[in-house]
């Protein structure tokens, strides 16, 4: 009659020729183990079809091998491609990864936060837009954010925003642009994002023009764009350089112009931000200032881990660069 009860610890360890206690090392990493007994060890777990206690091994570690994220949505090349090597990192390190994307509900936001808690995750990455909420404020639990300031304790990770915004408004000054209007999020979101409207004011400033910025919330409908967008063009029918706040805006910008007679870039020049490579391949011809998405992922990564070893860290600010395109 055929055995149909699961195969325990002891059976990998008879079947390997080996401890329990081996096995258990093994399966843990632990310890220094001779290739040939992680051969034998591996062999019966495959052959016996051996799958460990999860429950007890996170029991026995106190941890459970689990990475929390939260992102504001993945229909946008930027958050798209950080997700993904976010994830990959964790992978690399051994660590599962639980993706919430919280559509910039707040409630929703919560709720997610909650059941990550629940999970007894190891850690948790953040790139959403929410602020204030409770249970980032009262949480011991380790959090890297990126580009989003929580609180004074927890470590943000971001591009060099002032700088971006320097860059962009002093390529379209070079280039001839005189009326140059600027397109952002809410004002009243504190992220480190909010550099790059500064650095516009003051380039602006200094070069003895008006500083305007037409701001949009983060939970925008394309409809809604368009109408805050035409009005610019509306408002100010002489504007003659964009500084895009992402690229998805820049690209947008560029299929509106048309219709308001703009020709880009003749008529027009517009610079978006992020440089995220499927906008790069979509749109080549934009001129972007360029976030290191996959080094922001990486040091995102490096901090999360070294708070989870109790290692002080703190936060990082990683340089841009211009890609030239032809709509500026």
């Amino acid at each position: 009659m055929k055995n149909n009860k699961a195969p325990k610890l002891d059976d990998v360890a008879r079947l390997a020729g080996v401890s329990k206690a081996t096995v258990s090392h093994v399966l843990n990493r632990r310890g220094y183990l001779s290739q040939d007994t992680i051969r034998k060890v591996e062999q019966a777990v495959k052959d016996l079809n051996y799958h460990p206690n999860t429950v007890a091994r996170q029991l026995y570690k106190q941890k459970t091998d689990i990475i929390g994220m939260i992102f504001p949505t993945v229909d946008n090349p930027f958050f798209c491609q950080l997700e993904a090597e976010i994830e990959q990192c964790l992978e690399r390190e051994g660590y599962q990864v639980l993706m919430c994307n919280s559509k910039n509900n707040p409630e929703m936001e919560e709720r997610y936060l909650k059941n990550l808690l629940t999970r007894q995750i190891d850690g948790l990455i953040i790139g959403s837009h929410n602020q204030h909420l409770r249970g980032y404020q009262h949480s011991e639990l380790p959090i890297v954010a990126i580009d989003k300031n929580i609180d004074e304790n927890v470590p943000v990770v971001s591009s060099d925003n002032y700088q971006g915004g320097m860059l962009a408004t002093k390529r379209l000054i070079a280039d001839g642009c005189r009326h140059i209007f600027h397109t952002n999020g809410p004002l009243e979101f504190d992220s480190p994002v909010q550099e790059r409207r500064r650095a516009f004011e003051q380039v602006m400033d200094e070069n003895g023009m008006p500083a305007i910025t037409y701001h949009l919330g983060f939970n925008a409908t394309l409809e809604e764009k368009e109408r805050v967008f035409s009005q610019l063009f509306t408002e100010h029918p002489e504007v003659d350089g964009i500084f895009a706040s992402d690229d998805m805006d820049a690209s947008f910008l560029i299929s509106l112009a048309k219709r308001f007679g703009k020709r880009v870039p003749e008529d027009l020049k517009i610079i978006g931000y992020d440089g995220a490579n499927t906008t790069r391949f979509l749109r080549p011809e934009l001129t972007t200032i360029r976030q290191p998405i996959d080094q922001i992922a990486q040091v995102a990564v490096q901090l999360l881990l070294a708070r989870i070893n109790n290692c002080p860290v703190k936060s990082v600010v990683l340089p841009v660069s211009i890609v030239n395109g032809t709509t500026a």
